[in-house]
């Protein structure tokens, strides 16, 4: 979020990283669903992937021939900001695929955060030192991730939650993002465990619904839901506006 900073390389991402529409409400949902199947003259119920929105920083990670070559922030979703020096420390991400079904060429994104348990050590370490107590587990985060000196980065647990592939070479992509999501599993990156498919924009509200009631017992921060359209098809034919895609929304 925001324009990158002159310390860093900067990046520009082939595919844009857009960010979302937000809603308040059953009804601003209730909109959405409408104007998509206004848009794609379907009538019966559509299937929507639902996840939790973290609180966290958005990278896209670049892979070539199964290895990590580069990371970046979203920055303004055109031109983020090169992090691959920290982004190497996280433990959670691999920096090498080994699954023989692997594109040559790949760009995962992700939403990379502090665990709540993780943000209270960081602050009670800082303490300790005399150093600046953070805010809240996002500042801390990209705090970490904008450290010139990689040593910062690998002495905090950060981690990383991954939700969609950007470019792809070489590779048949399946016909659903709930299909996405269990190749990133297989490839060994970690996705958010809230994760579910609602067919109809009821089944969504539902989703929504029970997750903010558990909010307090997650250990991440969340500022709402993601709802998307399942099928990738059916997102290609929505396409987007300047800013944002038609096919997802946050609420």
């Amino acid at each position: 979020r925001g324009a990158p900073g002159s310390e860093f390389k900067q990046v520009q991402h082939t595919i844009p990283m857009l960010s979302l529409d937000k809603v308040f409400d059953a009804e601003g949902l209730q909109q959405f669903d409408s104007r998509i199947r206004k848009l794609l003259a379907i009538e019966e119920p559509i299937e929507y992937s639902c996840e939790p929105k973290i609180d966290g920083v958005a990278v896209s990670l670049l892979f070539r021939d199964g290895l990590l070559e580069r990371a970046a922030t979203r920055g303004d979703g055109v031109v983020g900001e090169d992090i691959t020096h920290n982004v190497r420390t996280i433990r959670s991400i691999p920096l090498k695929i080994t699954s023989a079904s692997v594109p040559s060429l790949f760009e995962v994104r992700g939403e990379i955060f502090l665990p709540r348990s993780g943000f209270a050590r960081v602050n009670e370490l800082a303490e300790q030192s005399g150093g600046k107590r953070f805010v809240n587990p996002r500042n801390a985060a990209a705090g970490t991730l904008r450290q010139l000196d990689p040593r910062i980065a690998a002495g905090r647990p950060l981690q990383i939650f991954c939700y969609s592939l950007g470019v792809v070479e070489n590779f048949e992509l399946p016909a659903t993002l709930g299909e996405i999501f269990t190749l990133l599993t297989d490839w060994g990156f970690p996705v958010n465990p809230e994760l579910s498919v609602a067919r109809g924009i009821d089944a969504c509200l539902d989703y929504c619904n029970e997750l903010l009631a558990r909010r307090p017992a997650l250990d991440y921060e969340i500022d709402g839901a993601v709802l998307k359209v399942n099928r990738l098809g059916l997102q290609e034919n929505l396409g987007a506006r300047s800013r944002t895609p038609r096919w997802a929304m946050a609420f």
